[in-house]
């Protein structure tokens, strides 16, 4: 939902009752306005070149234009270009390339008069600071081995039937242009000295498929016709192709397509196969090849795989009118409104094949039950699911299928495990499959069918307990599978699980530090290509403390105690590390501290600052952040994070704003950027002289309203009985799921002066059977087991929806309360903020409502 300045400045208002702000304790600063937002940048466009000498970033304010920046980090000189995004770098780290776009004034107005926003591509050289320009550039990209740079350009007639454009390949070497018209689809081998390409042109003139070898400049077409090329594919190993070549098929929706299959282009040893569906008997007479699904490669060349669809007739032309009815049927798999939101996809859907190569036997591999399949790493085995039996209006999360083991070669399936809700996946080596079920882990073994409970030796349990759902528990997740194939690792709630896929004994390879220290453990993958965890060497591990809300990284050597790198009261970003260079680049920001990027070594030594993207922050008062620890009445042990007013004074008594939605802690060191939008910025009203509590939230099944009135209030107090808040003077505003227990506790307590509650559900007895707008979805599934936690539906305990329902308890308001919502919602219907204001009208209780289109 979109909102504007009015309202913030409404909403700021509202909240400010009668305190006026002293700032004498930081003299020459001002407080924050809402006409300040306009001055503040998010950082985007972030990465670091492979030599990890070079990194871009881009200062994205909230009005105006993109700065783009290109800094050298052993001589600090930084580039700086106005509008650039999207940087790519060369493998050598010799070039950086990105786009321009024009500035957004001149953008806009060019979208007003339906004329074409065009960006350039802009090359630049880093060594000698020279920059190539290439007008009109859709995509830019360089070949692996850093000779030749490529850009696309876009569709110069937007309703053209053909999707051909120019393609330029610059040799980086020599300054040679290569201009190829009409390329559809292009692309790289795994080396970069092959590049495979498309054309598409008008009237299908020279339509075709074919191949530049970029080492010596030899071009070869490998196919042509008056036919549509799509799905461009080469095999993971970059010595085949495959593609799919169709005609239109007058008075049938789907393109008839073939098969192209190039073999032994690394070798000029080139086989050329056609396979024709038409001409295959086991092929279903009923379908076609589609290019609506992509085309895959087994890792041994062996076998392709694609997607299948149904031909069907176009339906024939009439004059009576069309129906406008819908039917909604109860033996439906899907409502009605689902089969609407999902007709596209549903229109595009395909079925699995497989064609093995060798003998060009084809096998279907998924069908009407089984919908979904996923292939191993080495093309032989596929995981299929079986959901039919299980479709329901109130899964919600871990939605339960069979699982078969299906053989690649013939499509034989072989039931693995039923009733399965929480699969965590193949091995990268396609010889097991991992699963949670009963709180246990699983591995299937897939050569020989033997399943092994791997967590029975564990002295803990890897199910995520704290989760509150009423569903199926998950697991806290899997690290990663070890490069020597022997064991796979697991996460603890802290600690980190070597679980032996024999079935051996389970050993903790954090040695319990985590357990021991509340920190929690979790392995970071710096290469994004890695498929195994070498154990061999030292482990990167993330680490965060559960009370303390520090984080950082430590490295394990499997055997030690993990070692602290960096560990800091501070929330440290994933850190993406130089593809060649032991060198990291990641953001810290608390509160206070804007997540700028730092650079470091690969173990964080002396962490150094390249971006300041708000230094104007400094012209203004701005508060502080600490933790509360408190305790609901079920003497859980619970955590809010309350930020302190800009010039706080230890004794005085201030005003306090409270917003909540779930568990709230975890932001405590979040910083709060001025931005415009629904929710209320957390460094304006400190810096207008307010408290600002954020509390935790923990759910009792079938009480989520009581849930958030008891942790809530128990927070506020606590924050009283400190000595911070002034009781007169406390508001509170939550929005969606917030504003659902916002207005509950509208409706319990006279705590709070004023109330704000955004786009809330008011009544659970009307929302369990209104839509989910966005999807299509009825309700029933986030009422049951989702957000909203209910546990049971409303025919059986309707007294229960009722005693949670804020619209059931309207009359116990006594404080003023203003609701904001927009009609086309789509998570929350807006009948339900409606509900809400004409009960409170109708009791006769201070109410507003703030609708939006």
């Amino acid at each position: 939902m979109r909102i504007n300045r009015k309202l913030l400045l409404f909403l700021t208002i509202f909240f400010a009752f009668v305190y006026v702000v002293n700032v004498s304790a930081q003299s020459g600063k001002t407080v924050l306005t809402l006409d300040d937002y306009g001055r503040w940048n998010r950082i985007a466009s972030a990465s670091i070149s492979p030599d990890g000498n070079w990194i871009t970033y881009g200062y994205n304010p909230n009005e105006g234009d993109v700065t783009f920046f290109i800094e050298n980090l052993n001589t600090d000189e930084v580039i700086e270009v106005s509008c650039g995004s999207r940087p790519v770098f060369s493998d050598n780290s010799q070039w950086v390339a990105y786009i321009v776009s024009p500035p957004e004034s001149e953008a806009e107005k060019l979208r007003k008069e339906n004329k074409p926003v065009k960006n350039t591509a802009e090359l630049r050289n880093l060594s000698t600071g020279d920059i190539h320009t290439f007008d009109n550039a859709s995509s830019i990209s360089f070949s692996k081995d850093s000779i030749h740079f490529i850009v696309k350009k876009p569709k110069s007639d937007p309703d053209a039937k053909h999707n051909g454009t120019d393609l330029i390949l610059y040799n980086l070497g020599t300054g040679f242009y290569e201009n190829i018209g009409n390329v559809g689809d292009f692309q790289l081998n795994e080396s970069g000295k092959l590049l495979a390409y498309t054309i598409d042109a008008a009237e299908k003139t020279g339509n075709g498929m074919c191949i530049i070898n970029l080492t010596n400049g030899l071009r070869q077409v490998l196919d042509s016709g008056n036919s549509d090329y799509a799905r461009l594919s080469w095999s993971k190993d970059g010595t085949a192709l495959g593609v799919l070549s169709g005609r239109e098929n007058e008075g049938f929706t789907q393109k008839d397509n073939i098969l192209i299959i190039v073999t032994g282009l690394s070798e000029d040893k080139q086989t050329i196969i056609k396979y024709n569906p038409s001409k295959d008997s086991y092929f279903p007479s009923n379908m076609v090849l589609s290019e609506k699904a992509s085309i895959t490669w087994s890792e041994d060349n062996s076998r392709i795989f694609f997607g299948i669809k149904e031909q069907e007739k176009e339906p024939e032309e009439s004059k009576d009118p069309v129906a406008n009815v819908d039917v909604w049927h109860w033996k439906d798999e899907q409502i009605q409104s689902v089969q609407m939101r999902r007709a596209n996809s549903d229109r595009n859907f395909t079925y699995r094949a497989v064609l093995n190569i060798n003998n060009l036997r084809f096998v279907k591999l998924t069908d009407e039950k089984m919908r979904s399949i996923t292939l191993s790493q080495d093309g032989k085995w596929g995981i299929g699911q079986d959901r039919t039996p299980y479709q329901t209006d109130v899964s919600w999360s871990g939605s339960q299928a069979d699982y078969y083991l299906v053989d690649l070669s013939n499509g034989g399936r072989k039931l693995i495990v039923k009733t399965l809700g929480r699969s965590m996946g193949l091995s990268p080596d396609s010889k097991w499959f991992l699963y949670l079920k009963d709180k246990q882990l699983w591995v299937y073994n897939i050569q020989s069918g033997e399943t092994t409970n791997l967590s029975k030796s564990a002295t803990v349990s890897f199910v995520n307990e704290d989760d509150d759902h009423p569903y199926e528990k998950p697991s806290y997740g899997l690290a990663g599978w070890t490069k020597d194939g022997t064991a796979v690792l697991v996460n603890h709630k802290f600690d980190i699980w070597s679980l032996p896929l024999g079935g051996g004994i389970a050993k903790n390879i954090t040695g319990g530090m985590g357990e021991k220290e509340q920190i929690r453990f979790r392995y970071v993958r710096t290469d994004p290509e890695e498929r195994f965890i070498d154990t061999l060497n030292p482990l990167l591990l993330s680490a965060y403390g559960e009370w303390t809300k520090k984080s950082g990284y430590y490295s394990l050597r499997i055997g030690d105690v993990p070692q602290n790198l960096i560990f800091e009261d501070k929330s440290i970003g994933r850190p993406t590390k130089a593809k060649y260079a032991d060198k990291f680049m990641f953001t810290m920001q608390t509160f206070v501290d804007f997540p700028n990027y730092y650079v470091s070594d690969a173990v964080f030594t002396n962490p150094r600052l390249v971006t300041d993207a708000n230094p104007q922050q400094a012209e203004y008062v701005w508060g502080r952040r600490m933790l509360i620890d408190y305790k609901n009445n079920n003497n859980v042990k619970l955590q809010a994070t309350l930020t302190l007013p800009a010039g706080y004074e230890y004794g005085k008594k201030y005003p306090m704003l409270v917003y909540f939605y779930e568990k709230m802690s975890s932001r405590h060191h979040q910083y709060s950027m001025p931005t415009y939008d629904d929710r209320p910025h957390m460094s304006t009203y400190a810096s207008d002289g307010y408290l600002v509590l954020m509390p935790d939230i923990v759910y009792t099944t079938g009480k989520p309203g009581s849930s958030a009135l008891d942790c809530v209030t128990n927070a506020v107090q606590r924050v009283i009985e400190l000595g911070y808040a002034d009781p007169e003077h406390i508001g509170i505003q939550g929005h969606s799921w917030g504003g659902y227990e916002t207005s509950f506790i509208l409706t319990h307590t006279d705590m709070f002066a004023c109330v704000v509650t955004g786009a809330p559900v008011t009544n659970l007895v009307s929302f369990y059977n209104e839509l989910y707008k966005s999807s299509g979805s009825n309700q029933h599934g986030i009422m049951e087991s989702g957000q909203v936690r209910m546990g049971i539906n409303p025919w059986e305990d309707l007294k229960l929806y009722q005693s949670q329902s804020p619209v059931h308890q309207a009359e116990n308001i006594t404080t003023p309360y203003l609701i904001l919502h927009g009609t086309d919602d789509g998570s929350v219907d807006w009948h339900q903020g409606l509900e809400f204001y004409n009960t409170g009208r109708r009791l006769g209780k201070e109410v507003i409502l703030l609708s939006y289109p």
